[in-house]
């Protein structure tokens, strides 16, 4: 299948499909309505990931010391009330198991990553803040992706305040990362880049692009989903061709869309079609 074949059945999805594709510090290979926005859901947590781990490198933070495990935060939307996460919504329950007692920054950020935690993921925002965030997109390149609230952050959602990728900026800050990895990069030196990669490695939800590939393939990946939405973005370490990066953005109409399952088969298809074309990429 040619990439051009992908677009072809792409384009006959209903809703946004977004694609991109390439090798870290490179042009990209394959990009499709690449800056089109969608709604991050849980892939706007690996710039709060690279922020943490910015701040724990300037000395600001110390990522094991304990923090508090609170259920209360401040609303990105001046003078509304505070705001809580409810249980239902996360896919975490060790987080939860700690309500009352305390954890490391390391321990959340593990949390926030590899089960997609929403209670660690706004604990963790808490310590490093919002203009942390925006720098770290701000570095990695990103024209329009935005962090503009916390999870179940409603008041902030119900004011226009929201969080927003794009599949070329994801691509980006993925990119940042891998090639930081290597050589030292505007996000951080290379071992705390080789770091973040081994916690998006360790990601536990592999249903959509991991799905796609050879089992046992290496992929430092982030999903998210909501009703409607299902994104992919990661980095791909074959044993026989160079890292590539790759981004899929999906957001259909939640009601006569594909569907989530639908929506994650799509991904590990783009997936598997971009691994076998690994070496021409």
């Amino acid at each position: 299948m040619t990439w051009d074949d992908l677009d072809a059945r792409l384009a006959e999805v209903p809703g946004t499909v977004s694609a991109y594709v390439t090798r870290p510090d490179a042009a990209p290979t394959w990009a499709r309505r690449a800056d089109d926005t969608h709604y991050a859901a849980s892939t706007m947590k690996v710039a709060v990931l690279a922020a943490l781990h910015r701040a724990a490198d300037a000395g600001t933070l110390d990522l094991d010391a304990p923090v508090p495990v609170v259920n209360d935060f401040a609303s990105a939307q001046p003078d509304a009330p505070r705001f809580t996460c409810n249980s239902d919504y996360d896919n975490d329950e060790a987080v939860w198991a700690r309500l009352g007692d305390s954890a490391p920054l390391r321990w959340l950020a593990h949390r926030m990553i590899v089960r997609s935690s929403n209670l660690a993921t706004n604990l963790v925002l808490a310590h490093v803040g919002l203009p942390a965030v925006a720098d770290v997109w701000a570095l990695a390149g990103a024209r329009h992706s935005v962090t503009g609230r916390g999870i179940e952050d409603f008041a902030a959602r119900d004011a226009g305040i929201t969080n927003l990728v794009t599949a070329a900026d994801l691509g980006a800050l993925l990119a940042t990362l891998a090639t930081g990895a290597t050589r030292p990069g505007p996000l951080a030196p290379p071992a705390t880049c080789a770091a973040m990669l081994d916690v998006l490695t360790a990601q536990e939800h592999r249903d959509d692009l991991a799905a796609g590939l050879p089992p046992g393939t290496r992929i430092a990946h982030k999903n998210g989903w909501v009703r409607g939405i299902r994104h992919g973005a990661g980095v791909v370490l074959p044993d026989d061709a160079p890292p590539y990066v790759i981004v899929v953005c999906t957001t259909t109409d939640p009601d006569t869309g594909p569907g989530d399952e639908a929506a994650c088969q799509l991904i590990a298809d783009i997936s598997a079609q971009v691994w076998a074309a690994r070496h021409d990429l």
